[in-house]
């Protein structure tokens, strides 16, 4: 029987993740059975009896942002390990470079982590809607897929002024809004970067800038006599155009705040 309790609590927790419910009553009144009935009927494989009103996105403005933080904490971070296909939180925190008391603390405030959230959908393909609310099925099917225009374009990650090639990412053409020739994702410490890497003809903005063989990203300001300014973070100088290589122009950025 011990056994049994264990794979229902299993499965229950995987039920709540996929509905973005945190409680067993919160499930009970979606599938219309009482509470008590819950663990019964996972143990008995009944769940198909019961009726559920999972129905396809129709809050707008400010009650789908509601709706959306408080689908944080366990619930999604349960979705996000298994769109990656994760057993374990410490996978996600080696992905992503990230601590295991950042994942502890999404779980202890019930936080939503919006970044992370829309990394893994453009990365693994998995529905934005279904990650987010745990709406609809796990990925889209191919027919949306297709009307979408899904394209996968190669990852990167900058380490020590270099680019190490680390699989691909997942973009909507909406989202990266059909802009880039030749798009590229580059992954840093705290932030990503959609780089275009079609466009070298170096003007004010952020770019991809490689000084004597390293590659770091910098915001520009091009000054007289053929001379940019190169601003990053604290840091700040001068020097000529001649002196430095363009990779690429950043047109996006994401940003970790935890």
């Amino acid at each position: 029987m011990r056994i049994e309790n264990a794979v229902v609590a299993e499965v229950l927790e995987r039920m709540l993740s996929a509905y973005g419910f945190s409680m067993q009553k919160e499930l009970a009144e979606h599938l219309d059975i009482a509470k008590s009935n819950v663990a019964g009927w996972i143990l008995n494989g009944e769940f198909e009896k019961a009726s559920s009103s999972n129905s396809a996105l129709s809050a707008k403005g400010k009650k789908l942002y509601d709706k959306v933080i408080a689908n944080g904490g366990r619930v999604v971070l349960q979705r996000i390990l298994d769109a990656y296909g994760f057993t374990t939180q410490k996978q996600l925190c080696d992905l992503f470079d990230m601590s295991s008391g950042t994942v502890s603390t999404w779980i202890r405030r019930n936080y939503f982590p919006g970044d992370i959230v829309v990394t893994c959908a453009l990365d693994t393909g998995a529905n934005l809607e279904w990650l987010v609310l745990g709406n609809n099925s796990k990925h889209l099917p191919s027919d949306d897929i297709q009307h979408s225009c899904i394209q996968r374009i190669t990852k990167y990650r900058l380490e020590s002024g270099k680019l190490k090639e680390a699989g691909n990412f997942y973009a909507d053409n909406t989202f990266l809004n059909n802009s880039p020739k030749e798009p590229i994702y580059i992954e840093g410490i705290n932030n990503c970067w959609f780089v275009d890497r079609s466009q070298n003809n170096l003007s004010n903005g952020k770019w991809v800038i490689s000084i004597d063989g390293a590659l770091d990203v910098f915001d520009v300001v091009k000054i007289p006599r053929n001379n940019v300014r190169l601003i990053k973070s604290e840091i700040e100088f001068e020097c000529s155009e001649s002196e430095i290589d363009v990779y690429g122009v950043v047109f996006f950025t994401m940003h970790r705040h935890i």
